[in-house]
């Protein structure tokens, strides 16, 4: 235990160490570069696609439906689990009561 909590440090350590890197990509990221005519282009509304805006909204609902059905049907199977298991000790109680009387 004491290995792995001391080699979990010893990484984060060395993830965290500033890392060497050439001079020309450290003075490349502070510039900034307005976007090209396409790029506006390619980023601007299309009125063809408006229809399909609401696509979105319903995706992210059908997602959720599907996330409480699945909630639901492990939940459905751990009561399964569940019940079987009581059924199975009080099945065992009884077994034990008969033999004892």
């Amino acid at each position: 235990m004491a290995f792995l909590l001391k080699t979990s440090i010893a990484s984060h350590l060395r993830s965290n160490s500033p890392k060497t890197e050439d001079t020309f990509s450290l003075s490349r990221r502070g510039y900034h570069v307005d976007l090209g005519a396409r790029e506006k282009a390619l980023l601007a509304d299309d009125p063809a696609l408006r229809r399909f805006k609401s696509h979105k909204k319903s995706v992210w609902r059908l997602k959720r439906i599907g996330d409480v059905l699945t909630i639901v049907v492990v939940a459905g199977c751990c009561y399964e689990i569940y019940v079987k298991a009581v059924m199975r000790e009080e099945a065992r109680r009884q077994a034990a009561e008969n033999e004892n009387a």
